[in-house]
């Protein structure tokens, strides 16, 4: 399956889509779809808060749960905050994911093919998922 990015409107390939998807979930706030008021991640919602491990406990539950309710292709195994205590005070929090790929997941068919590892980027109010 392939996909098509949402900035450049170019052909992707499936995973790239599948990035795309948990990008566009997690930066979507729950309630703001007209048509689907419960897609979203409710991560936005803690953007701009003060940094202590709670918060992160937080992020680290909402990312797998709307991962797990919103992207089928991909099924989390861990996720683990990245960053220095001084990118953290500047705002440049991340998490770094890893995740069973599951290319057909979308279509009911949950087969591994490959575990892979992203990172997402939280800050300036942007979500961003890099593979």
């Amino acid at each position: 399956m392939a996909g098509i990015d949402r900035r450049t409107g170019k052909v992707i390939d499936n995973l790239s889509s599948a990035y795309q998807g948990v990008e566009v979930t997690l930066a979507t706030r729950i309630g703001s779809r007209i048509m689907r008021r419960e897609f979203g991640g409710g991560v936005v919602e803690l953007l701009g808060r003060a940094v202590v491990p709670s918060l992160f406990a937080a992020w680290q539950q909402l990312v797998a749960t709307a991962i797990d309710l919103w992207e089928p292709r991909f099924a989390v195994r861990r996720i683990v905050p990245t960053g220095s205590v001084d990118q953290l005070r500047l705002g440049q929090a991340g998490l770094r994911i890893e995740a069973d790929f599951r290319p057909r997941g979308h279509l009911g068919d949950f087969t591994v093919e490959r575990m892979v590892s992203f990172t997402l980027f939280f800050g300036g109010g942007r979500v961003s998922a890099l593979g």
